[in-house]
């Protein structure tokens, strides 16, 4: 640093560029329109406050894009359907928890992994698990389990799981059904007719 910096001879870092000063009327010396440019919102006199992202009152961006369902608790259901739980990996098991401990919501709390216990638990399985733990959780992931039980500890479900119900194939999907085949009706066997003996054929020919 050099001997002879004071407040007289800093500056930036970088150059600043001054903010457009516009004028005020034709005597400021910057034109007819005193550097506002013509007509609009923002050639007005007065403050022109707009938020950020205003688009001056056509559909924004954020309005004209789609949207996704995010983790945002305002996205999720309401209700008995609201699926947000807290999640809490082996990992901070391994970490938080001697071997042989009990693992319980409350337990979570007291360590400082969850702030309270209002929403459900689930266990998660990111991290390597080597302790004995007895875990008690709402949920637990498939490869939590593998690995709590690996370890030698077991698990206790406080909710049973919900059965997921499979998902219904659309109808152009579906095999069609055959139509059953409408019953055709037979027609009555014709009785056949005896043929006429030769003496009766010989009569009728004789009287035709």
């Amino acid at each position: 640093m050099p001997e002879d910096l004071n407040l007289s001879n800093l500056k930036p870092a970088q150059a600043r560029k001054d903010r457009k000063r516009v004028g005020r009327g034709l005597g400021s010396g910057k034109g007819r329109y005193s550097g506002r440019g013509l007509k609009g919102q923002k050639s007005r006199s007065g403050s022109h406050k707009m938020r950020p992202g205003f688009e001056g009152g056509q559909n924004p961006i954020y309005m004209r894009l789609g949207k996704l369902r995010g983790g945002s608790a305002d996205a999720l259901p309401v209700g008995p359907f609201r699926t947000s739980t807290a999640p809490v990996n082996v990992a901070t098991l391994e970490e938080r928890f001697d071997s042989g401990a009990e693992v319980t919501p409350e337990s979570l709390v007291e360590k400082g992994v969850l702030k309270n216990t209002k929403t459900d638990v689930k266990i998660l399985g990111n991290g390597d698990l080597k302790k004995k733990l007895t875990v008690t959780a709402h949920a637990v992931s498939a490869s939590a389990r593998e690995k709590i039980e690996a370890a030698g500890g077991s698990i206790t479900l406080l909710r049973e799981p919900k059965e997921r119900r499979p998902k219904r194939k659309p109808e152009r999907d579906r095999p069609a059904t055959p139509e059953p085949e409408a019953e055709v009706e037979e027609a009555p066997e014709e009785t056949p007719q005896p043929e006429p003996e030769p003496e009766e054929a010989a009569e009728e020919e004789g009287e035709s």
